[in-house]
């Protein structure tokens, strides 16, 4: 069964536009969780525009599913994960300035320091993933990094959906084959949503998990929180 992590950054962004506590993000975390989703996932940015260092950890003891903090890994970033422990930890490549994720490591470049990161969070029992296009060479050194898992980052899938659902699955499943002959989890995220989750499930059925935060928060303004997220799952069986 592929799990589904709700990614609430953007209740937080939410929240942070006025000020105060509303909507609460502590409250919105325990109500995903109740309604089904298998996992929690946060991305602090060193601006805390969305998420804050504190509310990881005020997360972490309501966190009864898994917990997935995303992040560069900056030493203020390592020290909050290896503090808070949580479940696992998902390593991007993205830039403090940068708006959202929007590329993969190059792990040949990066694979010494990713390499010590990885060893030095599954040195606290923290399951680690580093985020990664198709590229199959990326895939290859990143499991020379000793990494549990993988993520693809699935926008170049979400945009070609629409004109072809077959050209735009194949290379996430050559690089899924790829990372499960290298022993490796495989996780996906970005730009997923109602429309292409089904397809990526059903054509990628082992997935361990993926992490969906904008599309569905914003589903969750028409449906609701309880209803999208019953949608969602019933997308990945």
């Amino acid at each position: 069964m592929i799990k589904l992590s709700v990614n609430i950054n953007k209740v937080a962004t939410l929240r942070n536009a006025r000020g105060g506590n509303v909507p609460d993000v502590l409250k919105v975390a325990q109500d995903c969780q109740l309604f089904g989703a298998d996992g929690i996932t946060v991305h602090p940015r060193p601006d805390e525009r969305h998420i804050r260092y504190a509310d990881v950890y005020a997360l972490r003891p309501l966190v009864t599913t898994e917990f997935n903090i995303e992040g560069f890994p900056s030493p203020k970033f390592i020290d909050l994960v290896c503090k808070v422990k949580p479940t696992q930890v998902t390593l991007v490549p993205d830039p403090p300035e940068a708006l959202t994720s929007n590329a993969g490591w190059d792990t040949v470049r990066h694979a010494d320091f990713l390499k010590e990161v990885v060893n030095e969070f599954q040195s606290h029992n923290i399951r680690v993933s580093i985020f990664v296009d198709t590229n199959l060479e990326n895939i290859r050194n990143a499991a020379q990094t000793e990494t549990d898992r993988i993520e693809l980052y699935t926008e170049p899938y979400a945009a070609q959906y629409a004109d072809s659902p077959e050209k735009a699955i194949a290379p996430f499943l050559e690089a899924a084959k790829v990372a499960r002959s290298m022993g490796l989890g495989i996780n996906a995220g970005h730009d997923l949503n109602l429309q292409n989750l089904h397809f990526m499930a059903k054509t990628i059925p082992w997935l361990d998990e993926v992490s969906i935060g904008h599309a569905l928060i914003s589903d969750a303004l028409y449906l609701g929180l309880e209803l999208t997220i019953k949608k969602y799952k019933e997308a990945l069986v």
